[in-house]
């Protein structure tokens, strides 16, 4: 089954890692088409293909399909994230149909105005302490790794994906104060713009929520999360999981926290009847 949204906005899809679930962003592109495609940032990962070249063949069928979907008239924005910063010296520019741009402003249907930025230009270290950053990737790709391991029994099992990076983040105290701060911080920029909202990436961790009144939205990933964020034809946001191929698209869960139990039920029943409510 084939649904069409206003908007999708991808973010940290990561290609050139093993930790990218390309298999997966395929099959949700397959079953979800939009009048408008973003890219918010960190799509491919120059930082992990300078250490090493690992470009599988569905990496390159991801490129290509966001490729045809510009070619066929989805309007296709590219705002590059820290991961794939060499592309931020396009910025301006029009590539295969698809724009670059340093940010990018979007208006929903129902007329609210959204911010749209990667994020890393308001993450400390990133920004001063650059090198503690690739650390930090280096140990994240260990933990993916270990988790690539894992999801390939579980699939062998018939189990759904299962993140173990996204769920010691939400273990630590300190992770989770660092995605508060945040989220608190873009939705603070937003409104010193003027802008009804904001959507990012970067911190892996998918959210739609309203900050003191400003909208924040993060796309999440498809490292960990195997999520987008959707814009209906009415301008209601929606967190989409899809950590089944095939899957229909799943509601946000009510507690992010819980995420390793909600995955195990993500089938689209289930996701009917649950209408409630990581760094890179």
């Amino acid at each position: 089954m084939s649904h069409r949204f206003r908007t999708i906005w991808l973010s940290d899809v990561h290609l050139g890692t093993s930790g990218c679930q390309a298999a997966f962003l395929l099959d949700f592109l397959k079953h979800n088409q939009s009048d408008t495609l973003y890219l918010v940032g960190d799509i491919i990962d120059g930082w992990q293909l300078k250490k090493s070249w690992h470009w599988k063949q569905s990496h390159n069928d991801v490129v290509q399909k966001v490729l045809r979907r510009a070619r066929k008239g989805t309007r296709v924005i590219y705002v590059p994230g820290n991961h794939d910063e060499a592309a931020r010296q396009f910025a301006g520019l029009d590539f295969g149909g698809i724009a670059i741009r340093a940010e990018a402003e979007h208006r929903t249907a129902d007329g609210k105005r959204l911010l749209i930025i990667h994020g890393d230009e308001f993450d400390g270290v990133i920004q001063h302490v650059k090198w503690l950053a690739y650390v930090g990737d280096s140990l994240y790709s260990v933990i993916l790794e270990l988790n690539r391991h894992y999801n390939w029994l579980r699939q062998k099992l018939g189990r759904p994906y299962w993140s173990l990076s996204q769920y010691l983040k939400h273990k630590v105290k300190n992770a989770v104060n660092f995605i508060s701060d945040f989220e608190h911080i873009l939705a603070d920029e937003a409104r010193r713009r003027g802008f009804d909202g904001v959507i990012c990436g970067h911190i892996h961790k998918p959210e739609v929520k309203d900050i003191d009144g400003i909208m924040y939205g993060n796309c999440g990933d498809w490292v960990e999360s195997l999520s987008a964020l959707v814009e209906h034809h009415d301008g209601r946001l929606e967190v989409v999981y899809w950590t089944r191929l095939g899957a229909e698209t799943a509601s946000q869960p009510a507690d992010a926290a819980q995420l390793p139990e909600v995955a195990d039920v993500l089938a689209p029943q289930a996701a009917r009847e649950e209408s409630a409510a990581c760094v890179s």
